[in-house]
């Protein structure tokens, strides 16, 4: 089944001009990565990926269901539920430690965790390849590549169907964007999720081991790029 399709979107939000999206079909467990996206761009992207926005022409549809169809804001959170969302407007508890917030999708008892909320959140931890000496360390003490990978472990916490990043390595230093990348690329194989990423960092994009595509902004179009050999 299609996990994501994109036809003839366009959606206004204060640029130059709309953000237009021509045609983007991502299907299940498939790995897609879109370039040439600012931030204000990609923000209206996830949105209109998850619902949270409707275009203001064509069609975006999540599962083969369009996102116009969402009736109320009960179905508009079981269909969000479907999609975890890897980005630097995700609020993290900069004070406490990784293990807490990674505690948090499943329990509000964070002072400590209870131990089986603990072992889930230190299992999330080492599936993003957090080294353990961090677990105990405030997030506010993280370089910005290891807060993005608590990030990337929230958002994988409820078993989503599809990952959305955006801009996810923006801030980190780029010694550390291709492993990012690598990690991304695990998680996603071992649950066979989808991704979808959007940014403008093409060594981000190609390490996620997928499709690669870049924007024209103003057609609309998704040009393939080559894979680098």
């Amino acid at each position: 089944m299609t996990a994501l399709e994109f036809a003839g979107v366009s959606k206004a939000f204060g640029g130059l001009r709309p953000l237009r999206i021509a045609s983007l079909r991502v299907g299940g467990g498939q790995r897609v990565a879109l370039v040439g996206f600012d931030a204000p761009m990609a923000e209206v992207f996830v949105n209109l990926a998850t619902g949270a926005a409707l275009p203001d022409a064509g069609e975006v549809t999540q599962f083969g269901r369009p996102t116009s169809a969402i009736a109320d804001g009960a179905e508009w959170l079981a269909a969000v539920d479907r999609f975890g969302i890897v980005s630097g407007r995700a609020v993290l508890l900069e004070q406490m430690t990784v293990v807490q917030n990674l505690a948090m999708p499943f329990t509000l008892e964070i002072e400590p965790p209870p131990a089986a909320e603990r072992t889930r959140a230190e299992a999330l931890a080492r599936e993003v390849d957090l080294p353990e000496p961090t677990w105990a360390v405030a997030v506010s003490q993280l370089d910005a590549a290891a807060a993005m990978r608590v990030r990337l472990a929230r958002a994988i916490a409820h078993d989503p169907q599809i990952l959305l990043l955006e801009h996810a390595s923006a801030a980190m230093a780029r010694n550390l964007v291709h492993a990012f990348g690598a990690t991304v690329q695990s998680v996603a194989k071992r649950r066979a999720i989808a991704v979808v990423a959007v940014g403008a960092d093409e060594a981000f994009a190609r390490a996620l081991g997928g499709t690669v595509a870049a924007l024209d902004a103003a057609t609309g179009n998704l040009k393939p790029r080559r894979r680098w050999f």
